[in-house]
């Protein structure tokens, strides 16, 4: 039954959403060269990690060289992390929010794909999220033709900053035992500012967006019994209460981007609860 259950919550590609998608991209695909970067941003949860490795899939069927790269691959590790909880704020030990990703390394693999070869293979980055580090180079993916389609996807990808004035009053019950000051957040804030020029190199950025932060939090906690499950133990997951506090790192800038995010968007798709997408004729 247990797994019957997490079967029917695993995120599936809606075959209009990728009709739609695939359109959008193939001719911008015609014309170009030089690999187009598409940025594919949604909150945790949402389908976008599945999207494009079928977006991968389906390009290679055209015979179009294709990756996907994500955010949550260029995670910081565990013990510079830690470094960071040191030196800055304790809520830095948790991966996810913005100065939690190694950024130079991000930009000197999409550097390098362009000029990717036999004589210049390119490793791209992968984190384990289960052991909560990176996993070693010697087990990247290696490439040695330069693709014409780079997939990047991320829960945060294409977010500006908020205001001082926003980030005042805190948002959750995490905020205000464990950021009283706010000098988590305003140094976070910080860094999103700093995630600008990866932002401005994304030919297309398309927004899945999630009908609300209550069903983003349903969806992770279904991706936590999917972790779950694969694991076959119970330490390699979180409990209800450890999901809820991990969450409410995410939720400011979560809410943030249901506001604002569409605004920056090239292509939008609201999703419904069961992420199907509600309207196709939407820009």
């Amino acid at each position: 039954m247990h797994r019957a259950r997490n079967a029917s919550t695993r995120p599936q590609v809606d075959p209009r959403l990728m009709a739609a998608l695939w359109a959008d991209l193939l001719p911008r695909l015609a014309r170009r060269r030089a690999p187009l970067l598409l940025g594919l941003s949604g909150l945790q949860g949402c389908g976008k990690s599945t999207l494009a490795r079928a977006l991968v899939a389906q390009a290679r069927r055209c015979r179009i060289a294709a990756v996907t790269l994500s955010l949550d691959d260029v995670y910081l590790g565990r013990r510079a992390r830690l470094a960071l909880a040191r030196q800055v704020h304790p809520l830095l030990a948790t991966r996810g929010v913005p100065g939690t990703h190694d950024l130079p390394l991000l930009h000197a693999t999409l550097d390098a794909l362009a000029r990717c070869s036999p004589h210049q293979p390119v490793r791209l980055p992968r984190f384990d999220k289960a052991r909560d580090t990176r996993r070693p180079p010697s087990r990247w993916p290696r490439l040695t033709r330069p693709p014409r389609l780079v997939v990047l996807e991320g829960w945060c990808l294409g977010l500006a900053a908020q205001s001082a004035a926003s980030l005042v009053q805190p948002c959750n019950a995490l905020e205000r035992r464990e950021d009283r000051d706010g000098r988590w957040r305003r140094w976070v804030n910080a860094r999103l500012a700093g995630y600008a020029p990866l932002w401005q190199r994304l030919d297309r950025l398309v927004l899945l967006q999630a009908p609300s932060w209550r069903i983003v939090a349903r969806w992770r906690g279904e991706a936590e019994e999917r972790l779950r499950a694969r694991s076959g133990r119970g330490e390699r997951g979180m409990d209800a209460a450890a999901l809820a506090r991990f969450l409410q790192h995410y939720e400011r800038l979560s809410r943030h981007a249901l506001a604002s995010l569409a605004a920056r968007a090239d292509r939008r798709f609201v999703l419904d609860a069961r992420r199907r997408p509600r309207d196709l004729s939407r820009r």
